[in-house]
């Protein structure tokens, strides 16, 4: 089969075993460091776009999507979902009064932000009721201001079901102050723990509750939470459904609340992934060490291929396939055994944990107990991709340096 001749001669220079040995060793280390840096990349990012998604499923499995309010309390909540639930991205729609205040047990206070819910409908948009690890749900029954809390305020005060504690809520007045506290004897009926911040942060009432604790009418709600199909569209989704709804409604969700943290963790990917890539720029870069030692190892047979005709450019491929074979095999290795690492680093984590009897992840520290991975493919071809431009690159100057051998001095001093 017919080949170019420099891809002929440098594919040779590639498999030959050379006089000097030491210059074959770089090579190894460069094609070795190249794959350990791709490995480590596809790794991390694996494991950081794990974390997002349970972060992500946890966080925003708890807290609303968007949430459709009026100027006042909503009288009849029903035509509002109605119309929510004309919109093809709204899978759900159930009524929601949130409320800010802070709870006190014996002394000790916390901040929290309680949700007035319906329990029967609850499950429609959260996931909460997937995680009560003590009573359930369904036990918040209006009238009886039963909470629902969050497993760190238990462990935080104590707490357990059928105990009670302090809700201490604002409340406009004509005071002179034009605020005064207002509090309310709550019951501990539930506990549930999604392994997030908001098992501090968040409570739930009934929204009948919640109503009379507001002065409002028991069928009365703050406005309609919705759950999305595409929780990233949440912004413009509320936004066209309050503008077919009218000026008496606005529209709020999850990136007003929570988009800061979600900023965080994508920027810490961002800048994780940059360091990382680091790694492969100094792998692939050694290249250029290995290739200008190649080229002072090869002076003689350079300025032979020159003398019989060959040209600077065909001289300057040879290098540059070489260079580029290094690249092209430690890339692809790293890249599969970065992705077999990533498809599973989580089971090789459980197991030293049974061999060593270490949690790496304990539960009672970490919000996960585990190390979830999730390979994304984009992310894999992203960085192959820049190994193997980086790996061309490397591959420039020693190339040029040996197309711009002279013969008659090579031969000379070889």
């Amino acid at each position: 089969m017919f080949r170019p001749l420099a891809i002929f001669i440098g594919a040779r220079y590639t498999r030959a075993k050379r006089r000097n040995h030491f210059i074959s060793f770089i090579s190894m280390t460069s094609m070795i460091g190249l794959g350990l840096g791709v490995l480590a990349m596809i790794v991390v990012l694996s494991v950081m776009n794990g974390f997002q998604r349970e972060m992500s499923s946890r966080v925003l499995g708890m807290v609303p999507h968007a949430t459709i309010a009026g100027v006042k309390p909503l009288d009849d909540w029903q035509p509002v979902a109605a119309a929510a639930l004309k919109n093809p991205a709204v899978v759900a729609a159930v009524p929601f009064t949130e409320m800010d205040g802070m709870l006190s047990y014996k002394g000790a206070m916390q901040p929290i932000q309680i949700s007035g819910v319906d329990p029967a409908q609850e499950a429609k948009v959260s996931i909460v009721a997937d995680h009560i690890t003590q009573g359930k749900l369904q036990n918040l029954q209006p009238g009886e201001f039963g909470v629902v809390i969050g497993d760190i305020t238990a462990r935080r005060f104590g707490l357990s079901i059928g105990d009670k504690l302090t809700l201490i809520v604002p409340e406009l007045s004509s005071a002179p102050g034009g605020i005064t506290p207002r509090m309310q004897r709550l019951n501990v009926v539930g506990v549930f723990k999604v392994g997030a911040e908001l098992d501090s942060s968040m409570a739930l009432i009934h929204m009948a509750d919640a109503a009379q604790m507001q002065h409002w009418a028991p069928n009365q709600v703050q406005s309609v939470r919705l759950k999305l199909k595409d929780l990233y569209a949440a912004p413009q989704v509320s936004a066209a459904i309050v503008a077919g709804l009218g000026d008496q409604y606005r529209a709020d969700d999850w990136t007003h609340t929570q988009g800061s943290l979600f900023s965080a963790m994508k920027m810490e990917k961002t800048m994780i992934g940059l360091l990382l890539l680091m790694i492969v720029a100094v792998a692939a870069f050694n290249i250029i060490a290995t290739l200008i030692m190649v080229v002072n190892d090869k002076g003689a047979d350079i300025a032979i291929l020159r003398t019989i005709g060959a040209t600077p450019r065909q001289i300057m491929t040879i290098f540059m396939v070489q260079g580029t074979v290094i690249g092209v095999v430690g890339t692809l290795v790293g890249g599969v055994l970065g992705v077999i690492a990533a498809l599973n680093v989580s089971a090789m984590v459980g197991w030293v944990e049974r061999v060593t009897g270490q949690h790496i992840f304990t539960s009672d520290v970490y919000f996960i107990s585990n190390l979830p991975s999730q390979l994304q493919w984009q992310d894999v071809l992203l960085i192959c991709s820049a190994g193997l431009i980086m790996s061309f690159l490397a591959t420039i100057y020693p190339a040029w340096r040996a197309a711009q051998i002279e013969p008659a001095h090579a031969l000379r001093y070889s």
